[in-house]
């Protein structure tokens, strides 16, 4: 498949169910977030963007990580529950928003691409990466996780994402896990002058 997977797949993965691919019970899913909060080198963000939410199990776990998170997908049913799921949480806010041809207004220090970037053809690709590193802050951190196995809707594994991800311009690759299901990567945009941020035994003195 070369093209990016049609809108009508993902309307139609709702229509049959409010959470088609049961994020809100499964373990395998509370393990994934719960490594990819781990993975986050800083304790606290400003102000992160996630886009590709689906029903808001993922955005809820950031929010007690964040000042302040925006949300978005593209499908109209997805938001209503994802919405619904943050209703308490007055600092998250959840948009209907298909990217990279919509993207917030704004810069963040926090950007979660989990499983999103495998159904873009290399062009929608190319932008919303590009997007990425236009809005993520210096110092910021980027982090992705994709599942790892072939599906006929993903054009590329999380193998297949990873060297497209590492000869990002504009992103220094960090410390990932390398699930047998998922790969999870993590990602920093450099000051402007090659920096990095301290690592978190830095930022806390220990060495």
């Amino acid at each position: 498949m070369n093209d990016s997977t049609p809108a009508s797949y993902f309307t139609g993965m709702y229509a049959d169910a409010p959470d088609p691919w049961r994020l809100a019970d499964r373990w395998y899913e509370h393990r994934k977030y719960t490594l990819t909060l781990a993975s986050l080198p800083r304790r606290r963000y400003r102000r992160a963007f996630e886009p590709g939410c689906s029903v808001g199990v993922l955005t809820r776990m950031l929010a007690g990580r964040c000042e302040e998170v925006v949300a978005a997908d593209r499908v109209a049913t997805a938001v209503e529950e994802a919405a619904a799921r943050t209703a308490d949480l007055p600092h998250v806010r959840v948009r209907r928003m298909a990217v990279p041809e919509e993207w917030p207004e704004g810069s963040f220090d926090l950007v979660v691409l989990s499983e999103l970037l495998y159904y873009f053809d290399d062009e929608r690709l190319d932008r919303l990466l590009a997007n990425t590193v236009r809005s993520l802050e210096p110092g910021g951190t980027l982090v992705t996780v994709h599942w790892d196995h072939e599906v006929p809707e993903h054009r590329l594994t999380g193998s297949q994402l990873t060297p497209v991800l590492e000869a990002r311009a504009g992103l220094v690759p960090g410390p990932g896990f390398r699930d047998p299901d998922f790969v999870l990567g993590t990602f920093t945009r450099p000051f402007a002058d090659g920096s990095l941020p301290p690592t978190p035994a830095e930022a806390e003195g220990l060495v």
